[in-house]
C-alpha cells in the first residue's frame, strides 16, 4: 500500500477514536526549502572545481497522541533535493521514513518511561542533540526512562543495535552496537547544573581471533549554565576513556573537551558574548598507539565551530582537534534577529608538512553573518553568508586553495503549521 494511504487511512482513523473515546490528537507538518551556494564549504575550495548550488528540502508530517499516563508519537519525514528524480519519475529516491516513532508511559507522579525512535538532546546539546539543522536531523532506536521531581531530572537511557533480524553474528558498523547514560540535571535559582555518564559499546570484527568484539569507550563531563537579568553564559567540560574501534582492532582513547561561553545583555535587543573551545588532537608526529582526539559524538555539531562546517561535522575525525576563539553580536527588532560571529581557529596538536617541517597551528578565521524573519506563527526565514580566510596549514589538513574565495551563502524558509488538533474527555 503507497505510504499516502496509510497516512490518510490512519489520520481518519485517530479522528473517530479521539471523538468516540475521549483522548488528545495533534497532526502538524513541516516543509522547509533550503537553498545553499557553496564554494569552500566544509573543505577549500581546489584550483579548477566550480561552485555549486541546490535546493534540499524536508517534509515532515507528525502525529503526536496523549491518553491519561500515555504519550505517543510518530514522525514521517522525507528528504531531498530539488531534481534529483526526474519530472516523469515513477518513484522518489529517498522514500520516506520514520524519523520519530516511539510512545512513553507515567508509571507514577515521578518516573515515567520512553521506548522507541526518539530525539535525544540535552544542554547545548554539544553530545546529544537533535541536529536539526541537518534535513534528515538525528534520532536513536531506545529506552529512556526518566525521573522528575521538584527541580532534579534524571534520565538513564539505552540501546542496542543490529543491521537485522539475523540468525547469527555479523559485524554491524552502521552505529553503536550498544549505548547506556545516565543524565543528571539540576536547577538552582538563576542556574543549571547537569552531569553526564555515557558508555558507547562500537563492534569490530578481531580477524586474528575471528571473533566479533566491542570497544566501549566512556564520555564522562558536566555543564553548567547561568543567567540573570544581565549576564548569562555556560561552562562545559568533558573526558573520553577507554577503547575505540579503528578497522579490525581497537585503540586506548583519552580525549578532553572544554568550552566557556560569557554573555552580556546591553538592553532588550542587543547582547554580545565571547567564548572559546577546545577538543584535544593528536600530533601528526605523535607515535603512542593512544587515540587523543576527542570527537563530540551526537552532538548538533553545525552549531559549534563555525557554520561553515569545516571541523567536527562528519570530519575532523581523529586529527589535530581544534581552539575555537569566538564572539557574537545579536540584535534583536520586532520580527527580525541579526547576528554576527567570527572565528579565530587553532589546532590543539602540531602540524607537519610534507618535508617534516612543523607548520604553524594558525587554521583561518571565518565570519558567519546570519538573519531570522518571523513572518508569521507558522513560517520563518533564515539566511546567512559565511566566509573562511584560511591558512597554510588549513590547506594541508583540508587541501584546497587558501588564496581562494571560500563563502558558503543559504536562505532557508520553514513552514510548520498545526493541520488538526483535537482534544475530547469523557
Amino acid at each position: 500500500m503507497k505510504i499516502y494511504k496509510i497516512v490518510l487511512i490512519t489520520i481518519g482513523f485517530l479522528m473517530v477514536t479521539v471523538d468516540s473515546i475521549g483522548q488528545e490528537l495533534d497532526v502538524n507538518l513541516q516543509i522547509r526549502p533550503r537553498f545553499e551556494y557553496r564554494n569552500g564549504f566544509k573543505e577549500l575550495m581546489k584550483d579548477g572545481a566550480y561552485p555549486t548550488s541546490f535546493i534540499s528540502n524536508r517534509s515532515r508530517l507528525n502525529f503526536e497522541f496523549k491518553q491519561d499516563k500515555i504519550k505517543a508519537k510518530i514522525d514521517f519525514q522525507n528528504v531531498r533535493v530539488w531534481g534529483d528524480i526526474a519530472t516523469t519519475g515513477t518513484s522518489d529516491k529517498n522514500g520516506v521514513m520514520l524519523f520519530e516513532s516511539w510512545f512513553s508511559y507515567d508509571l507514577n507522579s515521578d518516573w515515567s518511561a520512553k521506548v522507541g525512535r526518539q530525539i535525544i538532546s540535552y544542554d547545548n546539546q554539544r553530545i546529544f542533540g537533535g541536529l536539526d539543522w541537518a534535513q534528515q536531523g538525528q534520532s536513536h532506536d531506545a529506552l529512556v526512562v526518566h525521573y522528575l521531581k521538584d527541580k532534579m531530572k534524571i534520565d538513564f537511557g539505552a540501546a542496542i543495535s543490529n543491521g537485522a533480524e539475523n540468525l547469527v553474528e555479523t559485524a554491524y558498523t552502521t552505529t553503536y552496537k550498544n549505548l547506556q547514560y545516565v543524565w543528571f540535571n539540576k536547577m538552582f535559582a538563576n542556574s543549571s547544573l547537569s552531569l553526564l555518564a555515557l558508555n558507547t559499546g562500537y563492534q569490530y570484527e578481531n580477524t586474528v581471533d575471528v571473533t566479533f568484539e566491542n570497544a566501549y569507550m566512556q564520555t564522562l563531563g558536566g555543564f553548567y549554565k547561568f543567567q540573570n537579568t544581565e549576564w548569562f553564559g555556560d561552562l562545559g567540560a568533558y573526558a573520553q576513556t577507554g577503547e575505540t574501534a579503528l578497522g579490525t582492532s581497537k585503540e586506548d582513547i583519552l580525549a578532553y573537551n572544554a568550552a566557556i561561553n560569557v554573555g552580556y545583555k546591553f538592553n532588550a535587543n542587543f547582547k554580545a558574548e565571547l567564548g572559546f573551545e577546545y577538543l584535544s588532537g593528536k600530533a601528526q608526529d605523535d607515535t603512542d598507539s593512544k587515540m587523543k582526539s576527542f570527537t563530540p559524538l551526537f552532538g548538533t555539531n553545525h552549531g559549534f565551530n563555525g557554520f561553515m562546517d569545516y571541523f567536527y561535522v562528519g570530519n575532523h575525525k581523529n586529527t589535530v582537534g581544534l581552539k575555537d576563539f569566538y564572539g557574537k553580536l545579536t540584535y534583536e527588532k520586532n520580527k527580525f534577529q541579526f547576528a554576527v560571529a567570527p572565528h579565530v581557529f587553532y589546532s590543539a596538536a602540531q602540524i607537519f608538512n610534507a618535508n617534516g617541517d612543523q607548520e604553524k597551528s594558525d587554521l583561518g578565521t571565518e565570519i558567519d553573518l546570519n538573519c531570522v524573519y518571523k513572518m508569521d506563527k507558522n513560517i520563518t526565514i533564515t539566511g546567512g553568508f559565511s566566509k573562511m580566510f584560511g591558512t597554510t596549514s588549513l590547506e594541508l589538513l583540508k587541501g584546497g586553495n587558501k588564496d581562494n574565495d571560500n563563502t558558503w551563502a543559504y536562505i532557508m524558509v520553514s513552514f510548520h503549521p498545526n493541520i488538526f488538533s483535537n482534544k475530547h474527555t469523557k
